[in-house]
């Protein structure tokens, strides 16, 4: 038996803060689409935009193009709402951020890298992740591009971008969501810190003090005081 979806509530402590939604200013993020019929070089642009919203600049890379949905979208036989879809259901996608992250990180990072916001609470991180481990990746993507939100603001022909960017925060230095979050959870983190060294099939610990001193280390001149004071007699 399948857990029904969570309700939340639609809000969030900044709903109060002042956001590119509502004042335009120069830094007004530029709208990628293929309703105006785009050239060769527009396409490739969108192309672009389309990788840096859902794998961020940072992982953007050889590994994660996707040749055959690019030559699909340039030849009209996918919608932008297609090719996002194929981004996030490749396997590179699922390695970097799925793979590297527990359900309620992922969830949130599709939230905002497709619906272009935030979440509004906890609840809905938690609603989206019970979503994750039950039915799977494919079913959050289908059910957060066929949503009524996704659809709203960027239908099938729109790149989607950050809706809220707040602008008390900006002076602080406060980066895109594709762009500020991090690879790995904390918890993947942890363990990536800690360096490991093989010998003989055996797995061992790295400890400091398992270097060799080097010429002219003052390591050396205080192990020999060390080994005279422990021979001399008094």
């Amino acid at each position: 038996m399948s857990i029904p979806f969570l309700s939340y509530s639609l809000s969030t402590q900044n709903q109060r803060v002042d956001s590119y939604e509502v004042v335009q200013t120069d830094e007004q993020y530029k709208i990628f689409s293929t309703d105006s019929l785009p050239n060769s070089t527009e396409m490739g642009e969108i192309i672009w935009a389309a990788y840096r919203q859902i794998f961020s600049e940072h992982q953007t890379l050889a590994y994660t193009k996707q040749t055959a949905l690019e030559s699909q979208l340039r030849f009209n036989q996918i919608t932008v709402k297609d090719f996002i879809k194929g981004l996030l259901l490749s396997d590179a996608f699922r390695e970097l951020n799925y793979d590297v992250n527990n359900n309620y990180r992922f969830a949130e990072m599709c939230i905002q890298r497709v619906l272009g916001r935030d979440i509004y609470n906890e609840r809905e991180r938690l609603a989206w992740s019970i979503l994750t481990a039950n039915e799977g990746i494919e079913a959050l993507v289908d059910t957060l591009l066929d949503s009524e939100e996704y659809m709203e603001n960027f239908g099938d022909t729109i790149v989607p971008y950050q809706r809220r960017r707040y602008l008390l925060s900006r002076s602080a230095g406060e980066m895109p969501f594709n762009l500020k979050t991090p690879r790995y959870g904390e918890e993947f983190r942890g363990k990536l810190c800690k360096p490991q060294f093989i010998w003989q099939g055996v797995i061992r610990k790295f400890k400091p003090q398992e270097q060799k001193a080097k010429a002219g280390d003052p390591a050396l001149f205080l192990n020999m005081v060390k080994e005279v004071s422990a021979n001399k007699l008094f």
